[in-house]
């Protein structure tokens, strides 16, 4: 239900007169269906357990890996779907004005004193009492909302539809090592033309988005379980190693130690079922 673009859940939801809404629904799919475009005016918080999710708006995918959440803006329309078996939980959210959250679609990472609160919000009843104890609980979860750290984990998605082509090219072949040329020559376009569309439309060289774009398909196939020397080979990199360090420069850490970070800090009782 948390994911339903039906307009009339998403209706259900705006009118309800409180600052947070809990789906109360804690999903635990083999896969996650990717819903129809749509939006709320509520903004919605999307937090994964287990899995990675997607949410793809007009000009970027993001990527939400275990232990991270998506902030989506209220009116923004969006498209969600899952990489392998997938738990998360879903919040609605109309803030006060006073509170200083994210005015953009964000990637962000979970604490692990803010885990335990939005498992705590994901039992909240829908007409919680705003002065009581679960109120009190809504105005922490808005504070560490806003002070949570951002994670680079955008792909940038162009509009030209040469850009567009050459990104179905690039995920279709990812471990194709042709040169910028080649790629160039592929969607009708020179190098230097290729080079001033991507600087235009993404503001990044051709090289840093194929990084960019690999890091997406490397989380999605290695919190499916892949292995990082299976993940290496799929991409096109001579070995763990080489593949490690573009993901150590590109996300902060080495691959094995990024995962294990959150599949120890993974909950193993949610307490919500």
């Amino acid at each position: 239900m948390y994911l339903d673009a039906r307009s009339d859940w998403l209706a259900y939801v705006d009118d309800i007169p409180r600052a947070l809404v809990a789906a109360n629904v804690t999903a635990d799919l083999a896969a996650l269906e990717q819903s129809q475009r749509h939006h709320h005016r509520k903004a919605q918080l999307l937090y994964t357990l287990r899995g990675v999710i997607n949410c793809e708006v007009d000009e970027a995918l993001w990527i939400v890996p275990p232990q991270c959440a998506v902030w989506i803006p209220g009116t923004l329309p969006h498209t969600v779907f899952g990489s392998g078996e997938v738990e998360c939980i879903s919040l609605f959210i109309d803030p006060p004005e006073a509170a200083q959250l994210p005015t953009d679609c964000c990637t962000i990472t979970v604490s692990d004193f803010f885990r335990h609160l939005l498992v705590r919000a994901n039992t909240l009843p829908e007409l919680y009492e705003v002065d009581g104890p679960d109120g009190r609980i809504v105005s922490v979860i808005f504070d560490e909302l806003a002070a949570a750290p951002v994670e680079d984990l955008r792909l940038p998605t162009p509009g030209d539809p040469r850009l567009k082509k050459l990104t179905e090219l690039l995920i279709a072949a990812p471990a194709d090592h042709a040169s910028v040329a080649e790629w160039a020559s592929r969607v009708a376009l020179s190098e230097r033309s290729l080079s001033r569309l991507l600087v235009q439309e993404l503001g990044m060289s051709f090289g840093r988005w194929r990084r960019q774009l690999h890091i997406v398909l490397a989380l999605r196939q290695l919190s499916a379980g892949q292995t990082v020397q299976a993940v290496a080979l799929d991409l096109g990199y001579e070995s763990a190693s080489s593949f490690g360090t573009m993901f150590r420069k590109m996300v902060g850490h080495p691959p094995s130690r990024y995962l294990q970070e959150r599949r120890r800090t993974a909950p193993k009782d949610q307490g919500t079922r």
